[in-house]
């Protein structure tokens, strides 16, 4: 392992990294830093919910990340690089017993000790050697049982899988196979959302047409929302139950006050019955009175 380079002899000490504070600066540093912390975010998030699930047990994933992030601007401020969870170390921790606070300072203090006191003998570890421990890391660490239900898993989830992947092999760049992941997802997400809100309708036969509104109401399911409203009664009263919706967006209330003011206009008093706590609250932050009844 010498022939990669030299290892500290020393412990760090504290010093500022001697860059301009200027705009400048923050133009080079931000890409890497946003690219480093999403990628050691995901990671870690994802390690912890994994330990979780071979353990039983739940944790604080917020409580992690705002660790990891304090702990990685003072490494920084040591010289030190960013860093994040460690899923290998991590299962070795937990398939060997270690599930406490104690398995982590030990795992530290132990690789302190090799690179300040056994030195010598760290440096004449081939690097191939190396390569053989993590590859036997990585295979006692995957989820074989993940390749058996590819097949019954949701064809998008296997296109981001298959999608990251590849650009991460193909890049040899971790940080853009998550992106493209990142990115993948939230479009399958997007797509999913907008065939989700439903509209139908009941006519009362006194005068009152009731339309029942399911799903989240966000951007792109409320995009061509107003077109799934029917007319309204020749005279009476329209009612938009939303008891089974939630307004996440502008654009929904946008579209909901839409549709409200097409109703009023054929004279009809629209009353919106149903709103959660959450809806309720944005549709007033929205515009207070957009949604009321007339």
């Amino acid at each position: 392992m010498g022939e990669m380079g030299t290892l500290p002899t020393a412990l760090p000490s504290l010093a500022v990294p001697p860059v301009p504070l200027t705009l400048e600066t923050l133009g080079i540093i931000l890409p890497v830093a946003a690219t480093l912390a999403l990628v050691g975010l995901i990671e870690s998030l994802l390690t912890a919910q994994l330990i979780d699930e071979r353990t039983g047990t739940s944790s604080d994933k917020n409580v992690e990340s705002r660790a990891q992030g304090v702990a990685n601007i003072i490494t920084g401020c040591f010289g030190g690089m960013a860093g994040c969870a460690m899923i290998g170390q991590s299962m070795i921790n937990v398939t060997n017993g270690g599930r406490g606070r104690l398995s982590t300072l030990v795992a530290g203090l132990g690789l302190l000790a090799l690179i300040l006191l056994l030195q010598p003998l760290l440096v004449q570890i081939p690097l191939a050697a190396l390569v053989a421990v993590m590859i036997v890391v990585s295979v006692s660490t995957f989820d074989w049982a993940s390749v058996r239900t590819l097949r019954a898993s949701p064809r998008g989830e296997t296109a981001v899988m298959l999608a990251t992947v590849g650009v991460t092999v193909v890049t040899h760049d971790l940080s853009r196979g998550v992106l493209v992941g990142v990115v993948l997802s939230a479009l399958m997400f997007a797509r999913t959302v907008a065939r989700s809100a439903q509209v139908t309708a009941t006519d009362d036969g006194r005068g009152t047409l009731t339309y029942h509104v399911s799903g989240p109401l966000v951007f792109v399911s409320a995009h061509g929302l107003p077109e799934r409203f029917g007319p309204g009664p020749a005279a009476g009263r329209v009612v938009i139950d939303l008891s089974a919706a939630q307004v996440w967006d502008a654009s929904a209330v946008a579209a909901l006050d839409q549709v409200r003011r097409a109703f009023q206009r054929q004279g009809l008093r629209v009353d919106l019955t149903g709103l959660d706590g959450s809806s309720a609250a944005l549709t007033g932050r929205a515009e207070p009175d957009a949604l009321g009844g007339h």
